[in-house]
């Protein structure tokens, strides 16, 4: 199964103050290989994009009611009218708030929810045949043989 990507660019609008925000152009992606996370890829005036990845739940929810705690926060809100997204992200190096527009971002979760259904993002990981390949029974012969080799030195040498 190859992977999908569900990916959106927007601009979204730092705010600095109440009366004031600036524009920062974003890239929302979203891979199936990694079905529990979303990633958000900040394009300021920098030779580095900041990347953000948390869990897709979490924007899912956000745009509905208020969730998080931490690093990334989610809530629904107003500005100018229209219905946008706030996040809130905290690292070491500073915190910031962040509003999107909501109907962008629910096209685009619906898309990711299209590409792998809520509860199946399990089955996308492959854990199953990892955990039966872990817990499958251990050879006989490899108990008795052992993976290293024989110790064959007399003792005094």
């Amino acid at each position: 199964m190859h992977p999908t990507v569900v990916e959106r660019e927007l601009e979204l609008q730092l705010v600095l103050s109440p009366e004031r925000s600036i524009p920062v152009p974003a890239l929302l992606s979203y891979y199936s290989d990694d079905p529990y996370a979303v990633h958000i890829t900040f394009h300021i005036d920098s030779d580095h994009p900041v990347d953000w990845t948390f869990a897709r739940e979490l924007l899912v929810e956000g745009v509905f009611r208020p969730c998080g705690s931490g690093d990334v926060r989610v809530w629904p809100a107003k500005a100018a009218g229209r219905d946008v997204v706030l996040l809130a992200l905290g690292s070491p190096d500073g915190d910031a708030l962040l509003q999107a527009p909501a109907a962008q971002v629910s096209a685009w979760l619906e898309r990711t929810l299209r590409a792998v259904p809520p509860g199946s993002e399990g089955d996308r990981l492959g854990l199953d045949g990892l955990l039966a390949e872990l817990l499958a029974p251990i050879p006989d012969d490899l108990w008795t043989h052992g993976p290293w080799p024989a110790d064959e030195s007399q003792d005094g040498e």
